[in-house]
């Protein structure tokens, strides 16, 4: 049985497609190959993608549906849920596979809501069981794993970033370039996105990041942060915030991690001064290796650490910070 299989590509015009498009290219390639081949395509809607849409040839697409209005320059949210049910009405997918940034988990429920058809959302897992796709998410804060299978098509799934490893980049693959020359409807366009606050960084958005150094409460203070900046340039790591910290003003909100924030899964997460809320526990609990330091030798961030270090950050942290710079 092959199956046809719909990545939604988010772009930007400043950085071009995100590196979770390019993973859930590498699992939509990987789930056909297991369902004995079929299509892999991609809808990407922005102002204008240019000769960017090669890299989506070059990471494992075979068909590249764009919808290229001036609207798109930035975020609609009716406007892009248009142009991906206008990309499935073409392709026909079994499965759509939607990467989930900010962007991502906003549009799940919209495309899920316009074409009445079955979402998961935070999906670590792909398998085929039989002529079924099922789709592996955790739950109760990461304790379980539960397999959910659809009943109805397309399968909308939404995948955790930083969990699915890309193709290797191949630049003598090409792709069939099509335009949905997409109408618009008022009601389309009636939610519109007037003005965004981006953080300008240097260092990789934590939601995508593979190295993640966070604070939490047991920072102290905002100045606190300033060691986990200077250990996470050192490490060209991302920084997290537990809810507590960015509560407190310490961190934007962007920067947290947690079941209302963001879901990570680095190779390396350092909890700094974060005792470990079950809250706190879920958007990390997919770390591949958890390092926890805190003063308090009974923190639940122990019990799911691979190693702890218990000590005082302010100690701590420069020390760690000093081997970092002598190597």
């Amino acid at each position: 049985m092959s199956i046809n299989i719909l990545v939604i590509a988010e772009f930007h015009r400043d950085s071009g497609f995100r590196k979770s498009v390019l993973e859930a290219l590498g699992a939509a390639r990987r789930l056909a190959a297991g369902a004995g081949g079929g299509e892999v395509s991609a809808v990407a809607a922005a102002e204008k993608v240019g000769d960017s849409a090669a890299d989506l040839a070059a990471y494992g697409a075979d068909k590249v549906l764009l919808a290229e209005r001036p609207e798109f320059a930035v975020y609609s949210p009716g406007g892009f849920a248009a142009a991906a049910a206008a990309a499935v009405k073409k392709v026909k997918p079994a499965v759509v596979l939607v990467p989930g940034t900010a962007l991502g988990r906003d549009l799940t429920p919209r495309l899920s809501a316009r074409l009445g058809a079955p979402a998961a959302t935070d999906c670590v897992g792909l398998e085929q069981d039989g002529d079924r796709i099922v789709a592996v998410r955790p739950a109760y804060t990461g304790k379980v794993q539960m397999r959910v299978g659809f009943k109805g098509s397309p399968a909308i799934i939404c995948l955790r970033p930083n969990v699915f490893l890309p193709e290797k980049e191949d630049r003598s693959r090409s792709a069939e370039t099509v335009s949905l020359g997409l109408e618009l409807t008022e009601k389309d366009l009636a939610l519109r996105i007037t003005g965004t606050e981006k953080q300008v960084s240097d260092r990789p958005d934590v939601a995508e990041a593979d190295l993640i150094i966070s604070g939490g409460r047991g920072m102290r203070e905002p100045e606190g942060f300033r060691l986990l900046e200077e250990l996470s340039s050192a490490l060209g790591a991302g920084i997290g915030a537990s809810r507590a910290a960015v509560d407190a003003g310490w961190r934007p909100h962007g920067d947290q991690v947690g079941q209302t924030g963001k879901s990570v899964s680095p190779s390396l997460y350092v909890a700094c001064g974060i005792s470990g809320a079950v809250q706190h526990l879920a958007g990390m609990i997919g770390s591949k290796c958890i390092v926890a330091i805190n003063k308090d030798p009974e923190a639940p961030i122990f019990k799911v650490a691979n190693y702890g270090i218990v000590g005082d950050v302010y100690q701590v942290l420069p020390a760690l910070i000093e081997e970092l710079k002598k190597g």
